[in-house]
């Protein structure tokens, strides 16, 4: 696996070695020990699977301290934008984002630790997206960012995206409180 940092502190590209042959091909999608730091001492505890058609957003999500959530994220069929921000208060990156393709012809996986919140916007129908959580759901400390705050300039490719109900009614960044240090 090749690990790449990003501008966001503990935020981290990960390229998996693909072998490929005739047959298709093969992949380790986690090795806890070659992750590094932060994520060695992440255990991962919940594997969580959405499927989704193009045009969706989901985000922008976090899970509230105590219950806060470290993610590794891919997707397995489609493509998505990824989007991470920075939500940790004393962060030098605090209120920066991060943008990605992730499909399922890069390979491409992030790892998301506590203190961000993370959405995505479908590329392609029916895309597969897969994430691996350090904490299980908690619904009493879900949190959300609003997924167009003028603030963040996510470059959202959908002009009309489809949303979820919850995730229209998320405050705009600048009236955001984030609850992590």
């Amino acid at each position: 696996m090749d690990i790449r940092k990003t501008p966001l502190d503990g935020l981290l590209i990960i390229q998996p070695k693909i072998f490929a042959d005739e047959r298709g091909h093969f992949f380790e999608s986690y090795r806890r020990d070659i992750l590094g730091e932060p994520a060695t001492d992440v255990e991962f505890i919940q594997d969580n699977q959405s499927l989704s058609n193009k045009g969706i957003i989901r985000g922008m999500h976090f899970q509230k301290p105590p219950f806060a959530q470290d993610k590794l994220v891919r997707v397995v069929t489609g493509a998505v934008l990824d989007v991470v921000v920075d939500i940790r208060r004393n962060s030098p990156t605090y209120g920066k984002k991060f943008e990605i393709e992730l499909n399922a012809r890069n390979f491409t996986m992030l790892f998301i630790p506590k203190g961000f919140a993370h959405g995505f916007e479908t590329l392609e129908d029916l895309t597969i997206f897969q994430y691996k959580c350090s904490e299980y759901y908690h619904p009493e400390s879900e949190g959300g960012i609003a997924w167009n705050s003028p603030d963040l300039a996510i470059n959202w490719q959908s002009q009309d995206p489809v949303l979820s109900q919850k995730d229209k009614m998320h405050l705009e960044f600048s009236q955001f409180e984030s609850p992590f240090e």
